[in-house]
């Protein structure tokens, strides 16, 4: 035999990456494209960095959010001195107090030969951990004296409130009225758009003229009037719930308008026809066969419905239309940097912005990143 034929004889048809690709399933050829977008991948990270940012709020927050003293307002933030006499020994100045002889206030500077040590583990305010168990350990803390006293690491507001310390309780606030949100929204659009596309007639009709009429509202006017009709006497929790349940009833209907589109297309398919003679229900033709078949359609709305969510949180909170104190979110803590005068002397107040414009682009590069990657074959 010669040599070019038996080499063909022994060449296999079929390689073992070409066989692994064959035999994966739908997740692990989603899963295997997702890490080849760098970008994507950074920003899954930092989103889940967030959350559980957002889960130990109280753990990272070094002092009570809600702990004041006039006496403190506007404080800048504090430098961090890592080595002390060439040791790695991080810690901070105490401030002094001293009056101005011009205004008559009280301002404080750092005094050098104070020095507060910073401490890992540290004890401060107690809190409920995950709603389990008491505890007053915090991430940071001071080897002497109170946090509260002497640790502002991104200054003080006009009460004298850390910063830092509130930003930490907002972050939670905000990220999870966003994931609930878009959690209603998404089975509320999945649902009633599925209903419409699989239904038609009466049904669909129905459903259509419902979007647009929710559609034809002024947000703005519409988000005025239901923030207006929340009584005054519901409680931070009451209107935490109201808010999420509000933004999920307007945020719904662009996601429905992509399900009866898909639907519309895919109800003559096979598929569906032999689900229908099997026997299943509508809800399970749904859910089970049709939604799955148009993931990444799903996927590319949801990532731009979540950071939609919180910004809506964050603009009604910061029009104060949305929660109010004492509830803390992003929203809540800009309404700080509203006065102009105040800006003026506390430019740090501003930095509440950071983490949401980071917050929406990590899931806009998110969402790009997971669309692409649904669509294994494409």
């Amino acid at each position: 035999m010669s040599a070019p034929a038996t080499q063909a004889a022994t060449t296999p048809l079929v390689t073992a990456a070409e066989e692994k690709i064959a035999a994966a399933t739908q997740l692990q050829l989603t899963w295997w494209r997702f890490r080849k977008h760098k970008l994507a991948v950074a920003s899954g990270i930092l989103v889940v960095l967030f959350y559980i940012g957002a889960i130990l709020a109280d753990f990272l927050a070094v002092t009570g959010p809600h702990s004041t003293d006039a006496a403190r307002s506007y404080i800048p933030p504090q430098s961090i001195h890592w080595y002390d006499d060439g040791a790695f020994k991080p810690h901070v100045y105490a401030l002094k107090g001293k009056r101005d002889m011009r205004t008559f206030k009280i301002v404080y500077a750092p005094d050098p030969s104070d020095k507060r040590y910073l401490q890992l583990f540290a004890r401060g305010y107690s809190y409920s951990f995950l709603g389990l168990f008491e505890t007053d350990r915090h991430l940071l803390g001071l080897d002497r004296g109170k946090p509260e006293d002497a640790l502002f690491l991104l200054g003080t507001d006009q009460l004298g409130r850390d910063v830092w310390s509130r930003l930490m309780l907002a972050t939670r606030t905000s990220l999870t009225v966003g994931l609930v949100g878009v959690a209603l929204s998404l089975f509320l659009g999945v649902l009633l758009g599925g209903i419409s596309g699989l239904y038609g007639g009466v049904v669909d009709t129905v459903i259509q003229r419902m979007i647009e009429i929710l559609r034809s509202i002024p947000t703005i006017p519409l988000w005025m009037g239901l923030a207006a009709a929340l009584p005054n006497t519901w409680s931070v929790t009451q209107v935490y719930i109201a808010i999420t349940v509000i933004i999920s009833l307007i945020g719904w209907t662009e996601l429905a308008r992509v399900v009866r589109g898909r639907f519309l297309a895919l109800r003559e398919e096979d598929f569906v026809t032999a689900a229908e003679l099997a026997g299943a229900s509508r809800l399970r033709i749904i859910f089970r066969h049709m939604v799955p078949s148009f993931l990444s359609h799903i996927i590319a709305a949801v990532s731009l419905a979540l950071p939609a969510m919180i910004i809506s949180e964050t603009t009604l909170s910061f029009l104060g239309l949305g929660l109010r104190p004492p509830a803390i979110s992003w929203g809540v803590l800009l309404q700080d940097a509203q006065n102009i005068q105040a800006l003026g002397i506390a430019p740090w107040l501003l930095v509440v912005a950071v983490p949401v414009i980071i917050v929406i682009l990590a899931f806009n590069f998110l969402g790009d990143g997971l669309r692409d990657a649904a669509d294994p074959y494409g």
